[in-house]
């Protein structure tokens, strides 16, 4: 589908109405709701229009946030996006993958694209790969988070520590639902956005980087001073595609328990962000706010 197919579509007027999403938790994921500052019938036509999009390539998501959704526009009517759609038809008629369709793109809808402040990237695919734990599916769309009954991931664990020993008062949670920090601001993003359950990095490789690559590069090129954490070395790979002047970049070891002793304990990056937040008015991230 052309470029200029979908834009159209954006503008232009349909009867057709959104249907509610059966999920409480996703319903307070919709970006429609919390993030966009449109007329409820604006907000409804463009829904209804990104639902039929959606079902011609299941590589977009019906819920995926409006206002990303326009800056990602021109990936969507690429071959890559259009060949990783139809490697997900097959992959879902056949296979467990995760996260659930609805999810996949919950790291666009708790702000609007333009209120990112801080961006922290997960390498290695959905956070535990879509392993099963108390037979609940641990993934949700928002890196290194799990759904709250969840065990909490053990490099999230580490998280949690660095930030106990980094900002005063900070007090680990009893879960791993970390969407307090996207409403803030942080976003989570997963390079690899789905995978087969009991197959890590099953869906590597497919275009999902080349998607993730251009939210990357959209808000190198029109924010100004956001924080990027890139922890590990594939991570830290994507500092090419991060204007170093108009940013800052922190980077670290991966905090997995392989890596954490090697850099990620005592790097205080939840502290620095705040402080280069704070220094270019912006209102820091309160790291203790996860509800």
């Amino acid at each position: 589908m052309s470029q200029k197919l979908i834009s159209s579509y954006l503008t232009s007027p349909t009867s057709r109405k959104r249907k509610r999403d059966e999920s409480e938790d996703q319903e307070k994921l919709d970006g429609s709701k919390n993030a966009e500052n449109l007329k409820p019938s604006i907000v409804a036509n463009q829904r209804a229009i990104i639902v039929e999009l959606a079902k011609k390539n299941p590589a977009l998501g019906a819920n995926i946030g409006l206002t990303w959704f326009k800056a990602l526009e021109e990936e969507f009517s690429k071959d890559y996006f259009t060949e990783l759609g139809k490697f997900l038809f097959r992959e879902r008629c056949s296979y467990c993958i995760y996260p659930p369709e609805n999810y996949v793109y919950s790291w666009t809808n708790a702000v609007k694209i333009q209120e990112k402040k801080v961006s922290g990237m997960h390498l290695g695919g959905i956070g535990l790969n879509g392993e099963m734990v108390m037979g609940i599916p641990s993934a949700h769309g928002l890196a290194f988070s799990v759904r709250k009954g969840v065990v909490v991931p053990k490099s999230l664990g580490n998280i949690y520590k660095e930030l106990s020993s980094d900002i005063q008062g900070f007090k680990p949670p009893s879960h791993g639902y970390l969407y307090g920090w996207a409403l803030q601001g942080v976003l989570l993003l997963n390079a690899c956005l789905t995978v087969r359950m009991h197959c890590p990095n099953s869906h590597q490789n497919k275009g999902w980087e080349n998607l993730t690559d251009a939210v990357i590069q959209w808000i190198n090129n029109n924010l100004s001073n956001v924080v990027f954490l890139l922890w590990g070395g594939n991570a830290q790979r994507k500092s090419e595609l991060i204007n170093k002047k108009n940013h800052l970049i922190l980077a670290a070891a991966h905090p997995s328990p392989l890596s954490a002793h090697r850099g990620f304990f005592g790097c205080r990056h939840f502290s620095r962000t705040n402080e280069y937040l704070q220094e270019h008015n912006k209102k820091p991230i309160d790291w203790a706010y996860l509800p």
